[in-house]
């Protein structure tokens, strides 16, 4: 079984006190409890769901983001007797689990569907039309966009946005183990040329950022992740670590003479970036997760020679050395071609030749991986897009143009993958209709009741409060736990 590198510590030991804390203290000094630190321990104590299946379970989330939007009816809620304009042309298969039924783009997933859960009723309506970039902001930050277009698409990122929720947890939750937080990779969130919009804090600031791993080459070149960069995380050969934990001590030495200096520089949380490299030099941990040189040419095989395949493994790595969240974005623009889920257009070619294969080894190996070690006994893993696609086959719901067997836009019912951390295993939670095209028995799941399952699972409650930047206070996210989701629950 593999083992996570841990400290001895616990999550509250790494906690940093921010500006507004200090000012909050007042009298009681430095060394106090202020009211923002208790609002963490709230957060991650008092939790409305606390007690009940699946709190706390998770110590890593993987999320894997399909970008572009993938077509349920052609992967994992097939239709095979409906009527010719809304089933795949790819033929139905049996799984591991009856009733868990999948396309033959996904024969691998067939045999690993005992250990996932498909939320086959992922649903929400969108406020005018909706394109990919919208979709993104609401399903990784759990808030619709202030300034829509009319085609959809947002302004870029900017300081005001919600924050990603993984930037959320790892500012409430930090890693006990000196490793990275948060990182997201192969390639940003991109619609057009809007590019990262719901990747970053946000309110939060930068400090809160993810690590990103973007490695050089366009969406096409699968070698791309055997060129990771990863020096900023390695000493120089003329530093030693006794040599930079002495600068280090002599930082705060300054630090503590110029409380001026600090003041300034305080509202970016520099400090804490500061402690955060250090940390990540001192241990190696983090850069050695990067070598995926260290992993068998076999299992590399079995993740795929595609950048997706091998970023899935990196997510794997980073999660055993303790980073809290790892995002991985399908490679690929979300509204461009070839093995772009935005398929309106050459829809069998793309997911024959581009998409089933990418996905299903990279996906199914993952599971295979995670539980073959142990780590999907508290590692969460979930596989979402932004929407699915019309049932109806050459249906306009976008504005865009369609083949005629293509497939547009549809928030309105979708499927998403979990498995790991408790949840339930050969499950299938809600339904669509014979067409796919809405949730039926009262069973949809809403983006945000997604997210505070997520925020349930790692032991912090969606309904704490987060000050944005007019220092107004807002709730992580506006959703309900599904707790139906998890093993224990009745």
């Amino acid at each position: 079984m593999a083992q996570r590198f841990s400290s001895s510590g616990t999550p509250g030991s790494s906690w940093s006190p921010s500006r507004r804390c200090l000012i909050q203290v007042g009298g009681a000094g430095l060394f106090g409890l202020a009211s923002a630190d208790l609002e963490l321990a709230l957060a991650l104590s008092r939790g409305r769901s606390h007690g009940r299946p699946g709190w706390g379970r998770a110590k890593s989330v993987i999320l894997i983001f399909l970008q572009g939007g993938p077509s349920h009816l052609d992967l994992w809620d097939p239709k095979p007797d409906a009527p010719a304009d809304v089933r795949s042309i790819f033929a139905t298969i049996p799984s591991q689990v009856p009733g868990m039924e999948v396309t033959d783009l996904l024969p691998r997933l067939a045999r690993v569907t005992d250990r996932l859960t498909f939320i086959r009723s992922v649903s929400y309506s969108p406020v005018g039309l909706f394109n990919h970039t919208a979709a993104h902001y609401q399903m990784l930050t759990g808030y619709t966009a202030d300034k829509v277009s009319p085609s959809g698409q947002l302004e870029p990122p900017s300081p005001k946005d919600f924050p990603n929720i993984g930037c959320q947890i790892c500012r409430l939750r930090p890693p006990e183990a000196p490793t990275l937080p948060f990182v997201m990779l192969p390639r940003p969130l991109q619609e057009s040329d809007v590019i990262n919009k719901a990747g970053t804090a946000g309110f939060l600031g930068r400090a809160h950022d993810p690590y990103y791993l973007f490695p050089p080459g366009d969406d096409l070149d699968n070698t791309k992740m055997d060129h990771i960069q990863v020096d900023d995380l390695a000493l120089r050969s003329d530093q030693g670590s006794d040599r930079l934990s002495r600068r280090a001590r002599l930082r705060d030495l300054v630090n503590q003479t110029m409380p001026d200096v600090a003041d300034a520089v305080r509202d970016d949380e520099l400090d804490r970036y500061t402690e955060q490299a250090l940390s990540l030099v001192l241990s190696g941990q983090a850069r050695r997760a990067f070598d995926l040189a260290e992993e068998s040419d076999e299992l590399r095989r079995r993740y795929g020679p595609t950048t997706f395949g091998q970023s899935c493994l990196l997510a794997r790595r980073l999660v055993e050395t303790g980073t809290r969240f790892v995002q991985v974005n399908w490679p690929k623009v979300a509204n461009s071609d070839r093995h772009s889920f935005d398929v309106h257009k050459d829809l069998e070619t793309r997911m024959r030749d581009d998409i089933g294969p990418m996905l299903d080894a990279g996906l199914a190996t993952l599971i295979e991986d995670l539980d073959s070690r142990g780590l999907l006994e508290d590692t969460l893993v979930l596989a979402v897009g932004e929407f699915g696609r019309s049932p109806r086959k050459g249906l306009s719901t976008s504005g865009n143009a369609n083949d005629a067997d293509g497939r547009d836009h549809w928030p309105y019912c979708y499927t998403a993958v979990m498995a790991g951390a408790g949840i339930r295993r050969g499950h299938v939670h809600g339904a669509s209709d014979e067409t796919g095209s809405a949730p039926i028995n009262d069973s949809g799941v809403h983006p945000g009741d997604l997210l505070a399952t997520i925020y349930h699972a790692v032991g912090i409650d969606p309904a704490t409060i987060a000050y944005n930047h007019l220092n107004q206070p807002r709730e992580l996210v506006k959703g309900d736990v599904v707790h139906s989701l998890f093993q224990d629950e009745v």
